[in-house]
């Protein structure tokens, strides 16, 4: 684990983002562990996640994506503002969008919000347990015509169903 990645846990911890204790997650299942991301409540700490979720992307793959897409609802504070760490901390102007749950039918309509998504696409959200809004992010982006290629994310569940239907 790196330095920052720890630094990162300590962070989500100070900001009560991550408790321990007996937790029940959407899809039923028992965890000891709760991620709640809508416990960043502040300019100063939305600041400072998007400076880990920037330190992740450009660790990971420097400059070669071209846009961040945010699925609704989480994910689009977090791509906003990941754009403006990467613009401050990297000096690189990335474009960002984000998809609505529901499909507007007037103004400028459509579902997509946002800089068009084209070449390299990185999706960010805060947890992902089934993968379902990484799934349906992925189709929107390959109906768009352009390329998932990465998905930065606070917490991967890693959820498997044993026969017991225990994660």
């Amino acid at each position: 684990m790196h330095e920052f990645q720890r630094r990162f846990i300590d962070f989500m911890l100070e900001a009560g983002v991550l408790t321990f204790g007996d937790f029940t997650t959407k899809s039923g299942r028992k965890t000891p562990y709760f991620i709640n991301t809508g416990r960043y409540r502040t300019g100063a700490q939305l600041s400072r996640l998007s400076e880990f979720y920037a330190r992740a992307i450009w660790d990971r793959l420097g400059d070669q994506f071209d846009v961040l897409f945010g699925p609704a609802y989480k994910g689009i504070p977090l791509a906003a503002a990941t754009a403006v760490a990467l613009a401050n901390e990297y000096q690189r102007d990335i474009p960002f969008a984000f998809n609505r749950k529901e499909v507007k039918d007037h103004g400028e309509g459509g579902q997509l919000v946002g800089a068009p998504l084209k070449g390299n696409v990185v999706i960010i959200d805060d947890v992902i347990t089934a993968g379902t809004s990484i799934r349906e992010s992925v189709e929107l982006i390959h109906n768009a015509g352009a390329t998932p290629t990465a998905v930065v994310i606070a917490l991967d569940r890693e959820e498997t169903i044993t026969e017991d239907g225990d994660s």
